[in-house]
């Protein structure tokens, strides 16, 4: 594949699945698209681009654990992205430069694939199958859609998620459809499916300290690698490689 690096102050595209993500992802530089959960919605909104805008593509947010190894709050730096159809290489010298920033920082991420899925995986058995296909380290709902873009379009590409639900745990059913199209949470398809289904309400305190640890060491990583602040070293990354 032939990269193309624009040099003329184009953003770099964040792909996200919450409205949480995203304003995590807010700064110079940095353009953000919300999936809301949906990768057929955000398949669409990035096909619309037919012209990119962008200068890179980053994968960026939460994810459910894949190897049993990791915990809640733990970082994978994608090495590539892989469905049942497809890998996408994620840029390796991309990721080596995120992994060594978060690790000057005293946070260590893995350096493993991701794997791209359409549904939430809510089952240790569901995780579990998709760890033996595919061999990735977690999976979340977005990524596989951010690196197929960037690869139709020779963009630059990696990915940055933080384990949330570790690959034992199983979620309960109202996750599948806790999100509006914009990324926020959707209320009432919460309660409604809490009605119809109080036995989920067990679960929740572990879910809310598992998604509080995650979000605390996404906004950590946000912090080292400086994507409040433009990102400087992507940019710099990617005047290297221009």
């Amino acid at each position: 594949m032939n990269i193309h690096v624009a040099t003329d102050g184009l953003p770099v595209l964040v792909v996200t699945g919450m409205a949480r993500e995203t304003k995590l992802a807010t700064g110079p530089g940095l353009s953000a698209v919300t999936s809301g959960g949906d990768p057929e919605r955000l398949r669409k909104m990035l096909a619309a681009r037919t012209v990119p805008g962008c200068r890179a593509v980053l994968s960026f947010g939460i994810a459910g654990g894949l190897d049993p190894a990791l915990k809640a709050g733990d970082v994978v730096v994608a090495t590539g992205v892989v469905t049942d159809k497809a890998r996408w290489p994620a840029h390796r010298g991309l990721a080596d430069t995120l992994a060594a920033s978060l690790s000057a920082g005293g946070v260590r991420a893995t350096l493993a694939d991701i794997a791209g899925v359409d549904a939430a995986l809510l089952n240790a058995d569901a995780k579990a199958a998709v760890r033996g296909a595919t061999g990735a380290a977690v999976a979340d709902m977005e990524s596989h859609v951010a690196a197929e873009f960037a690869a139709r379009h020779g963009l630059l590409f990696t990915a940055l998620r933080i384990v949330c639900d570790p690959a034992e745990r199983t979620m309960p059913s109202m996750v599948a459809n806790a999100l509006k199209p914009d990324g926020g949470v959707d209320h009432y398809s919460v309660l409604t499916d809490l009605w119809r289904q109080p036995m989920q309400l067990a679960a929740l305190p572990r879910l809310a300290g598992e998604a509080r640890t995650s979000f605390r060491a996404l906004g950590r990583c946000r912090d080292l690698l400086g994507i409040g602040r433009g990102f400087p070293d992507l940019f710099q990354l990617l005047g290297d490689v221009a």
